[in-house]
């Protein structure tokens, strides 16, 4: 693993999260986030404005590392590093977008569920890869299926993780961190509720570090 993917499996958590007013909310989630320990974010292109929003975040915060989500295209990825975005993750894997990314010299996290996947990406050379959407295909039955044959891979599982799951994903060996929505809910981000956003990341954080004892 690079240095930001090392950075990223201490953490054991990735909020992600769509910001649909970045100019109010990005500054004061980039503090609530760091406040709780995770000083990490993955801003979704669900949302107009996300490279505004990672701007916002990493001039706040310029050790944070934000990086963009729902990357779908080349052009979001130039969108990404213009920002001083540190990673890609895309909801499926493009060997396009990936190639791009290792061209341009940032960390992708392509979404993988299938052998298929799996493999295409071992020949891409890449070391951690986002498992996506994760309940929906498997869960960590899945997860540990698929680590027999590919077991230089670390998994980053986004898509149905929760507080209430979070234990048992992140008491797994190949699991490098866990994505997930619920940290930064759209209520919350909306209500302004900051330090319920806070309280959420440290949980998280004190279930992952609990789980790996």
């Amino acid at each position: 693993m690079n240095e930001l993917q090392k950075h990223i499996s201490e953490i054991g958590v990735v909020p992600v999260i769509k910001l649909t007013n970045p100019q109010r909310d990005a500054a004061p989630l980039s503090d609530a986030l760091c406040a709780g320990g995770v000083p990490v974010a993955e801003i979704t292109f669900r949302a107009a404005g996300a490279d505004e929003a990672m701007r916002i975040m990493l001039e706040r915060h310029p050790d944070m590392m934000v990086g963009a989500g729902t990357v779908l295209t080349t052009e979001q990825v130039d969108k990404t590093i213009a920002a001083g975005g540190k990673f890609v993750v895309t909801p499926g894997l493009d060997v396009e977008i990936v190639k791009y990314c290792q061209e341009k010299g940032i960390t992708c996290f392509p979404g993988c569920s299938t052998p298929t996947d799996y493999h295409t990406v071992y020949k891409l050379g890449l070391e951690v890869i986002k498992f996506f959407p994760a309940e929906q295909s498997g869960g960590l039955a899945k997860i540990k299926a698929l680590a027999a044959p590919f077991g230089m891979f670390k998994i980053m599982p986004t898509g149905g993780i929760s507080i209430k799951n979070l234990a048992e994903y992140a008491a797994c060996p190949v699991i490098a961190a866990c994505g997930g929505s619920y940290m930064c809910p759209e209520k919350l981000i909306t209500e302004g509720k900051w330090d319920e956003i806070t309280e959420l990341c440290r949980k998280s954080v004190e279930v992952v570090k609990e789980a790996r004892k």
